[in-house]
């Protein structure tokens, strides 16, 4: 069904209203939570289980507001639709998750559903977290529950009308959201399979490395082909490209580290990906890191043509100029023809992240700066630093054209307006 009909639907349902026709909508899930009974008392085990899980799915990250108590949620988390705040999930009865069971943890997590039955707003990727088995929901639920108990009332959403409805949120799952735990592939090896279900489960990469749609949903038939990041900025590249961030033909070692340190002989990662990786896989074991590597290598591939030729512009003053740009500011870096330096400043010449027709990373990192992240394998990270105060908009942009079409590098050209677009969202 095409995204502009469903959107047409969505607005008629809301037009016409009525109670049988949302309940139609708000069916109740299958869930039995009947009875609020006593959560035994977990193993220490499962605890440990549960805080593994817990660092795989990056669930600290999103509940816990900046200078706040861990998982005690309020942190904003910024939509197209309005703010979203992250609840308190510590175990305390008031505020917190104290008096729910494993049962209604279940229900949120797979569902998308709170104790009491109200829905969920998906910037909780329970369209992702729907996929994980109850045997790992309950390792999550009994790690929680043995946090220390904090007080902090949970936030109201900011959100415009008519996204803050039940009735909304009602009629979005109707037509975006089915529930259904991860099932294996029997066509492929145990090793892929987990890998699989880390990657669509818990580690969520769908939410960012696949495009949405008008009202926020992902586009399930471009999995993982990369999207824009609502509100970020950033560009989620696409993993299954050759031409962005595919890894059909990396060493599986090679994932493995870029996942676990943040940095490989074939690429580093910075901007949004840089914190799940100090966040969260770098803890992962080997194991499943390389379960993840390996289903990302076998990703079905894109039938992508290479990048359209483009025209290079070789002479004038734009790139006499840009040229200049680059040896004042950039070279003693990465070199006086963008080799690099090993271990240290990444080569612009042949790297994917600097060609990709999608500029938007390459301008924020050039604004903004950044970093690799800080991991037990690269414990001290070369960064780069913000030009946003040194470049105006037009020398950003002639210094990033001769970047993006020197040394072999065949890309389009960036323009002072597309600069001064990114510079204005990013404020």
């Amino acid at each position: 069904m095409r995204t502009s009909f469903k959107v047409a639907i969505a607005l008629a349902v809301l037009a016409v209203g009525g109670s049988a026709l949302v309940w139609a909508l708000n069916v109740r899930d299958e869930v039995d939570v009947k009875a609020p009974v006593a959560n035994a008392a977990p193993s220490d085990s499962l605890i440990a289980r549960g805080a593994y899980l817990a660092r795989a799915g990056n669930c600290q990250t999103c509940h816990t507001a900046q200078g706040g108590q861990a998982y005690a949620g309020g942190r904003g988390i910024a939509t197209p639709f309005g703010t979203v705040f992250t609840s308190n999930l510590t175990p305390d009865d008031k505020t917190g998750i104290g008096t729910w069971s494993s049962a209604h943890f279940w229900r949120a997590m797979h569902n998308g559903r709170s104790k009491n039955g109200r829905l969920l707003y998906p910037a909780f990727p329970y369209t992702s977290y729907t996929q994980v088995t109850r045997e790992d929901s309950d390792a999550l639920f009994a790690y929680l529950g043995s946090l220390p108990p904090v007080v902090a009332p949970n936030l109201p959403h900011a959100l415009r009308f008519p996204y803050q409805s039940q009735a909304a949120l009602a009629v979005w799952r109707a037509l975006y959201f089915s529930p259904g735990v991860y099932e294996p592939d029997n066509a492929r090896g145990a090793e892929w399979n987990r890998g699989a279900y880390l990657a669509k489960g818990l580690g969520h990469c769908a939410a960012c490395h696949t495009a949405r749609n008008a009202l926020g949903a992902s586009d399930q038939g471009l999995d993982l082909a990369g999207g824009l990041i609502p509100m970020q900025n950033w560009y989620a590249p696409s993993l299954t490209s050759p031409y962005e961030a595919g890894v059909s033909d990396w060493d599986r070692q090679h994932i493995v580290s870029l996942l676990k340190n943040g940095v490989s002989p074939r690429a580093s990662v910075t901007g949004p990906m840089a914190e799940v990786v100090q966040q969260s896989t770098q803890y992962l074991n080997d194991q499943d890191l390389g379960a993840m590597a390996q289903f990302l290598k076998e990703l079905p591939g894109t039938r992508a043509e290479p990048p359209a030729p483009v025209a290079i512009i070789t002479q004038g003053d734009s790139v006499t100029r840009g040229a200049k740009l680059y040896e004042q500011h950039c070279a003693q870096c990465h070199g006086g023809k963008g080799e690099g330096i090993p271990n240290a400043y990444p080569a612009l010449a042949g790297n994917r992240a600097v060609t990709m027709g999608q500029a938007v990373n390459l301008v924020q990192i050039v604004l903004n700066g950044g970093y690799a992240p800080a991991t037990a394998g690269n414990p001290r990270p070369f960064g780069m630093p913000p030009f946003v105060l040194v470049l105006n908009d037009a020398d950003m942009g002639l210094v990033l054209t001769h970047i993006r079409q020197s040394w072999g590098n065949r890309a389009s050209e960036i323009t002072p307006l597309e600069v001064n677009r990114i510079r204005a969202s990013s404020k």
